[in-house]
């Protein structure tokens, strides 16, 4: 049975993530992060924390990939930010096909001060849903 036009193969699918630890309030921090040489695209981003009220409520991101920005300067991160109650396969902010390239990936997140939510140190983690090439 052939594929329909937009489905992917699971061994043509591959998920890699990037972990920023916020450790200081109202600070942005940054990675670049190198893809295998195996990925073509990136297709999709989600965002996690181990405190999820604190990503949730304070924070802001940018993402590029391939110096091409995919999410702009001062995102909310909730807007990226999925729960467990959401389906599987909603739970990406998929942007289409974005060429590798050069294979880096640059994740800004910055915290910000927020009066109802008092600081303590978190993780944030990228996870990027991305397509191997040859798929």
């Amino acid at each position: 049975m052939e594929n329909a036009k937009n489905e992917i193969p699971i061994e043509g699918l591959l998920l890699k993530w990037v972990d920023i630890a916020v450790t200081v309030q109202n600070k942005t921090y940054s990675v670049i992060y190198e893809l295998d040489k195996s990925i073509a695209y990136v297709r999709g981003f989600q965002i996690t924390s181990d405190h999820d009220s604190l990503v949730y409520g304070r924070g802001t991101i940018k993402i590029e990939v391939n110096k091409q920005e995919v999410v702009p300067e001062g995102y909310e991160a909730k807007q990226l930010y999925s729960t467990p109650n959401v389906a599987v396969n909603e739970r990406f902010f998929i942007r289409g096909n974005v060429p590798a390239g050069n294979g880096q990936v640059k994740f800004e997140y910055t915290d910000t001060n927020d009066a109802s939510l008092q600081f303590e140190a978190y993780r944030v983690r990228l996870t990027l849903d991305c397509v191997v090439k040859g798929f």
